[in-house]
């Protein structure tokens, strides 16, 4: 039911009550200190979670908002107007700011019902409006009054919830944008941002992590990302390992740190990235992920950020997870130098590729075999004189020997960034 609605109701049960004689007779016979404690012994007798919390703020907190109940409820029934119920909002907006569970709080409110109903029909016949009219109206009053406070406390605490939200997410943004864009560390406002999220402590170590969904189509749907996010951070929850994740360039980014050593003193651990690889191989078949190598401070988050992008470029569904530190160097080389050799390629590179293909199956099967001939060709299948002709055309295609070592690495390396 509407806030509005509710509190007109409110007001009709207030006349009601005035009617039958309970308001404001009643307010007399109110003990506002002993229906306080009655609430409170209620609530800590059968709600755990207020004993249980670690916060010293909440009971008694818990306890002021139960004097604020007693009293608004005496001044109503001594004939007083029917305000906002602001103590409500901002009670509930001070257990949002501690992430204390709202569910609690509104238990909490059904379960002062009992007491507060018993306390106040009580006051109602002590005041001689005895009548059944009488108790019946002061119990759809009470009823009415546990609702309104609910929704209106859920209501706050919510909105309350989604504003830290925003902000929280800001800040991340922020921080995210600031550790992988990298930083001035001279720039004070940066270093204070840094220090109060935990950032510049020492023996530390960082990875950046990439994921995405095999079909990266998929990044383009909100709930997508945080349920990898979720997934991530759940995979992470039994370690010791931190975790500042969000989205950026249509993946998943996390920077993921832990203790390097305990202290000067200690052997450093296992690598972050090696005990990482396992972890990230648990998401399942449906993401591919790229993990850099450890980095000592988050100056070198930057880098990090390029490296396990790189080896999110050799992920797939063969091999999910690709670690920066375990790609063989000719993969780096090809990956880093693809784009520059296609741009100005060497003039026989076409011809090479456009020619039979098995001139280049045979360069490969003569490097697997370490340029011996013989072993490539039974490797193909072929005579060694038909591999002799294949070098032949290739010579005459490149002018490069394949049988040499330095001409054989130079036609392939090429062949690969151009196939790239």
């Amino acid at each position: 039911m509407p806030e509005f609605t509710q509190r007109r109701l409110l007001l009709s049960l207030l006349r009601q009550l005035a009617e039958v004689g309970v308001v404001p007779a009643a307010a007399a016979y109110l003990d506002t200190e002993a229906a306080a404690d009655d609430l409170r012994a209620a609530l800590f007798a059968e709600i755990p979670a207020f004993q249980t919390s670690a916060n010293p703020e909440l009971l008694p907190a818990v306890g002021r908002h139960v004097h604020e109940h007693v009293e608004e409820l005496r001044r109503l029934f001594g004939g007083g107007e029917l305000d906002g119920f602001d103590f409500v909002r901002i009670h509930a907006e001070q257990r949002a700011e501690q992430h204390f569970p709202l569910e609690v709080s509104l238990h909490a409110y059904r379960c002062g019902h009992r007491v507060l109903s018993q306390w106040l029909r009580q006051a109602a016949i002590t005041a001689g409006a005895s009548t059944q009219q009488a108790v019946a109206a002061v119990a759809d009053f009470t009823i009415e009054y546990t609702n309104t406070i609910s929704t209106i406390a859920a209501a706050a605490y919510v909105a309350r919830i989604r504003i830290l939200a925003e902000a929280e997410g800001d800040q991340r943004t922020e921080l995210m944008n600031t550790l992988l864009l990298g930083y001035d560390e001279s720039d004070g406002r940066v270093a204070k941002l840094l220090k109060r999220a935990g950032y510049l402590e020492q023996r530390q170590t960082y990875c950046v992590v990439l994921v995405q969904p095999v079909n990266a189509a998929e990044m383009e749907h909100p709930d997508r990302a945080r349920r990898i996010i979720a997934a991530l951070t759940d995979t992470l929850a039994g370690t010791t390992v931190r975790i500042l994740a969000g989205v950026r360039n249509s993946a998943v980014t996390a920077i993921l740190s832990d203790r390097r050593r305990l202290s000067g003193w200690t052997t450093p651990q296992e690598s972050l990235a090696a005990r990482l690889y396992p972890l990230l191989m648990t998401l399942g078949p449906a993401v591919i992920a790229g993990l850099s190598g450890d980095h000592p401070s988050t100056s070198y988050l930057p880098r990090a950020l390029g490296e396990a992008a790189t080896a999110l470029d050799f992920a797939g569904i063969s091999h999910r997870v690709v670690s920066f530190a375990a790609l063989p160097v000719r993969s780096l080389l090809v990956h880093r130098g693809a784009e520059a050799v296609r741009a100005t390629p060497p003039a026989w590179v076409e011809a090479l590729n456009g020619a039979d293909l098995s001139l280049i199956e045979t360069l490969r099967a003569i490097a697997a075999s370490d340029l011996n001939i013989q072993q490539a060709a039974r490797q193909l299948g072929k005579h060694p004189n038909t591999l002799y002709a294949r070098l032949a055309r290739i010579r005459e295609l490149t002018g490069h020997d394949g049988q040499r070592y330095d001409d054989l690495t130079e036609l392939l390396l090429a062949v690969d960034c151009w196939q790239m």
